[in-house]
């Protein structure tokens, strides 16, 4: 077995802040910012979140001799929250889809620098609709719902670097419904897609008198991969569809709607959450000429729990993936492939949150393995050992 150290010629440091108003959880990161209140019903919010670091990496500089160096910003949004009815709500987040750019170890520079910048556009629009636990539906531009890890969202990862297993169609393409370039085949971006979510709870028995547990479930159907005429798989215009259950052993995880998070610092006491997600779309992947069905399956799960006498958290955090598409090799040579990954693919990691604070935070040091297992190449792992 071949492992790879990440971290031993690579220094990279990130810093993830979020000002969100209007949004209820229970992580500490978020902090209530403007909100104006109408009435009881009716009101709305703003707020943002920006990620950014900074990165050296052992010859990668002009010269191919020296560590490069540069800062750069990962993630720079704008939220924006409302309520005009009590059962009708609405969410509009930007995006600077082209900062990331900038963000290549080497100077800062990037794709073209700052004139890159001015790539801000639509993350999210939702229109959502909540009337009890039981039923609710969101429609728009919104996370497919299928992996903890995407359904976390960059800020509430356990980790900087939370995306380390293959993508999912709607994170793997590069635009919303592009068809004419490359892996722009189109389905979706930031593993956001156009369509319709339906989600909720319900309070289930455990098995062996354990008392009740929670199932959240959610169900989906979205544009996935779109194709235009001779360019493309999907000339049938073919939906996407998703769906994911998730059992709460112990404490319930409350988070927005039917997202996610990689840790709760201990702030939602003991979690034992083990979760399925299924993404199937036909004529999903592939070429014109070679197309084929894409089908990708996830399990996942998140432990974690608050040591006794504030000795601190623990929290673990496992997923496994595996995707199928049989197009033709030969698709990968065409121009309009959505040549989406094939194979298996799984992580694993474990955190401590120190419970004593320095300055104005605590460490928590962390350790991953991550395994990717084309079908078509070779396997891939890494070990990665660091703190926070």
């Amino acid at each position: 077995m071949k492992f790879v150290q990440i971290r031993k010629n690579i220094l990279h440091a990130g810093v993830a802040v979020a000002l969100v108003a209007g949004m209820a959880t229970t992580l500490p990161s978020a902090v209530a910012g403007g909100k104006i209140t109408i009435d009881d019903t009716k009101w709305i919010s703003i707020g943002m979140g920006i990620r950014g670091g900074f990165t050296a990496a052992q010859n990668a500089s002009a010269d191919g001799q020296d560590y490069s160096s540069g800062f750069g910003i990962n993630n720079a949004r704008i939220y924006i929250n409302g309520q005009i009815h009590k059962n009708i709500k609405f969410t509009f987040n930007t995006e600077c889809f082209a900062c990331s750019k900038t963000y290549d170890g080497g100077g800062g520079q990037g794709l073209g620098g700052f004139g890159d910048n001015s790539g801000i556009g639509i993350l999210d629009i939702i229109a959502k609709f909540e009337f009890n636990k039981y039923v609710n539906l969101w429609a728009g531009r919104t996370l497919a719902n299928t992996e903890r890890g995407e359904l976390n969202g960059p800020y509430y990862h356990p980790t900087f670097d939370g995306f380390k297993t293959p993508f999912f169609p709607q994170d793997y393409s590069g635009n919303f419904g592009n068809s004419s370039i490359g892996n722009n085949a189109g389905g979706g971006m930031y593993g956001r897609d156009d369509g319709v979510v339906f989600f909720g709870e319900l309070g289930v028995p455990q098995p062996f008198g354990m008392g009740e547990g929670q199932l959240q479930y959610s169900a989906g159907v979205f544009n996935g991969t779109r194709s235009s005429s001779g360019k493309g798989p999907n000339a049938s215009n073919a939906a996407s569809w998703t769906g994911r259950l998730t059992y709460n052993f112990l404490n319930p995880e409350r988070n927005p709607g039917y997202y996610t998070s990689g840790t709760y610092y201990g702030g939602a006491g003991d979690i034992l959450a083990v979760a399925v997600g299924v993404n199937h779309q036909k004529d999903g992947a592939g070429s014109s000429a070679n197309r084929a069905d894409f089908t990708g399956l996830v399990v996942d799960g998140l432990f974690e729990k608050v040591l006794d006498n504030n000795m601190g958290v623990l929290t673990f955090n496992g997923e496994y993936k595996r995707f199928w598409a049989e197009y033709a090799d030969a698709a990968n040579t065409d121009g309009n492939c959505m040549c989406v990954f094939r194979g298996q693919s799984w992580t694993v990691y474990g955190l401590y949150l120190i419970p004593h604070k320095v300055g104005i935070g605590r460490f928590q040091p962390y350790g991953r393995f991550t395994s990717v297992q084309p079908d078509n190449s070779s396997d891939r792992e890494e070990i990665e050992v660091t703190r926070k």
